[in-house]
């Protein structure tokens, strides 16, 4: 029965990014775009296209839970100015995306990463002292505009939820503890901010089979609390390496997909 096959199918690739969003507090995109190749044997397009669709509903609800329980807060101006940027960025980034090849969109999914990585390598090696909690709380609007400006419109050229650009913006470029950053970028999982991208992918076909979106909700939902609450239980050293990790895995892997 190919209906079970792409539901199971479905659900092994929500998990799996389920749990890599919920432990590295990132959209779940990035592992969706890479594991829809992987497991569904999607083309590009198609799997931007599906995960962005996919990432419409609230499944990162659980996971916010878990870090808001864990006494991380996100300042409503934070997400104000960010997901006004989103949706400017991710409209641009969705139109681009259709005007491109797979080859063109794979090589800039590659270079995105690898400047994340460099980012979070480079405030790995700084010392960990950040910026006290008024402060933060009374970040510029402008920095935060930008950020979900590059969020919004990663999350529609690459189809990858922008979440990552969030949680390296925050904590790389002011400093905001790596927990509180990463529920901030939760929070963008929750709000559909991908829907002016989404609808440009959903109203050209570019996504894989209803079985399969039911299968990857079903992994989301679960993937992303059991990360969750992974996360909570280590240091902010830890989640930064492991967010290195991951981010370099998908490069790696994105790199092999552009060269074959």
């Amino acid at each position: 029965m190919s209906w079970l096959h792409d539901i199971l199918a479905g659900g092994g690739v929500g998990l799996v990014a389920g749990l890599a969003s919920g432990f590295t507090g990132t959209s779940p995109g990035g592992g969706l775009v890479i594991f829809s190749v992987l497991l569904l044997g999607a083309e590009q397009h198609v799997a931007q296209g599906t995960s962005l669709i996919t990432q419409l509903p609230p499944t990162g609800l659980a996971g916010i839970r878990r870090y808001w329980q864990s006494g991380n807060r996100s300042p409503l101006r934070w997400i104000v100015w960010i997901g006004l940027g989103f949706l400017i960025g991710g409209a641009g980034g969705g139109y681009a995306a259709t005007a491109v090849s797979d080859s063109v969109l794979q090589w800039t999914y590659v270079v995105y990463l690898v400047a994340l990585v460099a980012l979070l390598i480079l405030r790995r090696d700084r010392k960990d002292s950040h910026l006290e909690a008024g402060e933060r709380d009374h970040l510029h609007w402008l920095p935060l505009l930008l950020i979900g400006t590059l969020a919004g419109f990663s999350s529609g050229f690459m189809g990858i939820g922008g979440g990552l650009a969030i949680t390296v913006g925050l904590a790389a470029g002011f400093r905001v503890p790596q927990h509180q950053a990463q529920l901030v970028s939760l929070v963008f999982s929750v709000i559909p901010t991908n829907l002016p991208a989404a609808w440009i992918y959903w109203s050209k076909g570019l996504m894989v089979g209803w079985p399969a979106i039911i299968g990857i909700l079903a992994g989301l939902w679960g993937g992303t609390d059991l990360g969750a609450r992974m996360a909570n239980g280590v240091s902010r050293s830890a989640l930064r390496q492991a967010m290195i990790a991951l981010v370099s895995l998908m490069a790696l892997y994105m790199t092999y997909k552009a060269l074959s």
